[in-house]
């Protein structure tokens, strides 16, 4: 499939994403969208940027979420960067509670 066409469904998946804030609704796209493993992927990912925030070592995130460090690497220098998108919806997330 070519590159540019991947980048316009994900552009307009995120549009939609951004569009609603039916919780319900997304969960539901969700389990379409995502086998159980990928959506349990994507919540393990947010939980180890969650976790990187609150100052939880590398290696004890390792463990809690049977993870290597190479993906907690990457999470922690994407939370590092400036402009983040991971600062912003923690920042988000924050505000929501």
């Amino acid at each position: 499939m070519d590159e540019q066409l991947q980048e316009q469904g994900l552009h307009e998946v995120c549009k939609l994403l951004a569009a609603t804030t039916d919780v319900t609704l997304i969960e539901d796209f969700f389990g379409c969208l995502f086998t159980a493993s990928e959506r349990q992927d994507i919540a393990k990912r947010w939980l180890l940027v969650r976790e990187i925030d609150k100052g939880t070592t590398q290696r004890e995130i390792a463990r809690m979420f049977s993870m290597s460090l190479c993906k907690i690497t990457r999470g922690s220098r994407e939370l590092k960067k400036a402009d983040s998108a991971f600062r912003k919806m923690l920042e988000l997330a924050d505000s929501l509670k």
